[in-house]
Formats: structure tokens, sequence, C-alpha cells
């Protein structure tokens, strides 16, 4: 079935395909086995068929952008597994306007927009990942959300249908939003502010400046990986724990910034999510807080994940 759907794809669109392609390649963790089918789409009106191709043959689908934010299992992914980091790339302004696809690097965006000197995504300067994935996660950084200056999104839906969905018809809070777990996003226009250049600027280094500071961008993670409880900062409760520098096997607690965990050299699936359960565990006994995962767990089963998701 694999094999017929992979021909389909290559006969109807300019796709590139693979079969049982490792996942490591692909995420920022170096970390994943193989997908039975990974898809890379060179436009958006390729997406769009493939997807149409894929749903039409029920096979299962997994959309992943940069590769950032996500724990992939050593067991692969079944189905098919779209990457847009080839496609989905166009980025426009017009007066305060910006319009951007979902597969465009979020950094890519934020100096963009810093460029036109329009301001309200500098703060999210640094932030890993595509636009896509930071919608869905509602990604912020230094008291700044991308949603706030949504004005739309523009996406298929469960039904393969293209849609154009209003802000006001979505639902954000912190790393949360309200599409389906089905959609799949497309494009989304901002409605930005003209500002003074060095504003922009100053807001866009301080940024980049505190990342540097209190991060490990020079190692392999997938950002951070605990959502923030309310009154509380997940890496001082991993801190205080006395978590930092803690490892199993190649998976690392950063002795930067204990909200990240970091691949030393060739870290197992399994030893990551061991780290990760460690964690979850010291912070539930010492502090009572249960701290809920910014990461999203892909391959897994049901019962490896227990109390995590």
């Amino acid at each position: 079935m694999i094999e017929k759907i992979m021909k389909k794809i290559n006969n109807e669109t300019s796709s590139l395909c693979l079969m049982n392609e490792s996942l490591k390649k692909h995420t920022t963790y170096g970390i994943g086995g193989p997908a039975d089918l990974m898809i890379f789409p060179k436009s958006k009106q390729d997406l769009i068929k493939v997807v149409k191709i894929i749903n039409e043959n029920k096979l299962e689908l997994t959309i992943i952008g940069s590769g950032s934010n996500v724990l992939v299992s050593d067991k692969g992914i079944r189905g098919a597994v779209i990457s847009l980091k080839n496609s989905l790339k166009k980025i426009e302004v017009s007066n305060n306007i910006l319009y951007a696809e979902c597969g465009t690097m979020l950094g890519k965006i934020v100096k963009h927009a810093v460029k036109n000197n329009l301001i309200g995504l500098e703060n999210l300067n640094g932030v890993p990942g595509t636009l896509g994935g930071a919608l869905i996660m509602n990604a912020g950084a230094w008291g700044g959300e991308i949603s706030e200056n949504l004005i739309h999104v523009e996406l298929i839906n469960s039904k393969n249908e293209i849609n154009k969905i209003l802000k006001k018809d979505l639902n954000f809070s912190y790393r949360e939003s309200s599409f389906h777990k089905d959609d799949i996003l497309l494009s989304a226009k901002f409605n930005l502010k003209k500002a003074d250049e060095n504003i922009i600027n100053e807001n866009f280094v301080k940024a980049q400046t505190g990342r540097k500071k209190s991060q490990p961008l020079n190692q392999r993670s997938a950002g951070s990986l605990f959502k923030n409880p309310k009154n509380y900062s997940a890496g001082k409760l991993l801190d205080d724990a006395g978590l930092k520098g803690h490892t199993i096997g190649d998976a690392k607690i950063s002795e930067k910034h204990a909200n990240f965990f970091i691949n030393i050299g060739s870290a197992t699936s399994n030893e990551m999510l061991q780290l990760i359960k460690k964690a979850h565990g010291e912070v539930m006994k010492r502090f009572k807080v249960n701290l809920s995962l910014e990461v999203k767990l892909m391959g897994f089963s049901e019962d490896e994940i227990e109390g995590l998701c």
C-alpha cells in the first residue's frame, strides 16, 4: 500500500518521497526511528494534493515542521510523515500587514518584520521551529505570544477542506490553541505596527542576548521541555530539585538551563523519555507540582508515556 501511495504522489506532484526514512535526520534532538513514508512537498499546491491522496487512502498522517519541539520514538512513526521544511516559505509585507506560509522558520519571519520596521514579533527572536508549529502551541517569549497580532490562519481541515479561520474564532492560551489535531496550517496573516527602528532593534537584540545567556543553543535539544505552571518557573523547579546535569545514557538535563534536555551524543528515545519521567517525578515528589510537557511525544505507546500527557 505504501508503495502504491508513493507512486501516486510521485506521478501527481513534485514532492520527494522516501520510504523508511530515519527521523534522526529530521529532528533537532537527532533522535527518532523510521517513518514508513516521508514526504517533502515542494509547494503549497503539492501539500494540498499530497494530503488529499493520503486521506483518500486512509493512511495515518503526521506533520512535522523543522523537527523542533518533538521527541520521536526509536520505533519510528507509522503511516506517512510530511515535512514542511522544504515548502511553504513565502513571506510578504504590505504596509503593516505581514503574510507568511507556515513552513517558514519563525526566526526568518521575525527578521523580515524587523527589516520592515514592524513591531510585534521581535520578542520571538530565537524561538525555534516553523510558523505552523508556533501557532499550534501559541509560542511565546519575553512577554509576547505569536497569537497577539494574528488576523487569520488558512488551513486544511479533517474533511480536506481549505478554510480561512479568523482569530476571533480561535482560542489561544499559554502554550495552547484550539486548532484540531488534524488541522494542517498553510499560512497566516498578522497586523503589526510601524515603529521606530531603534526600539524594534533594541527588543530584537534583548531577546537574542537573553537566549544566548540562559539557554544551551549550541546543544541538540527540542527547546523548552515542560510548560511553566501557573506562578512557577519549570526551570527553577527542576533546578531546585537538584536535576541540573543529571544524565541517563546520553540524555542530559542542561547545566545552563534545567528546562532544556539535551542529546550529548547518541541518546535513544528511551533514555530521553526515562530522564523526562525522572524529572517529572522528582518535581511532583518534592513540590507537589504536576509538570506538563511542551515537547510533543511521537510514536510512543500509551503505556510508555502514561502520566506525562
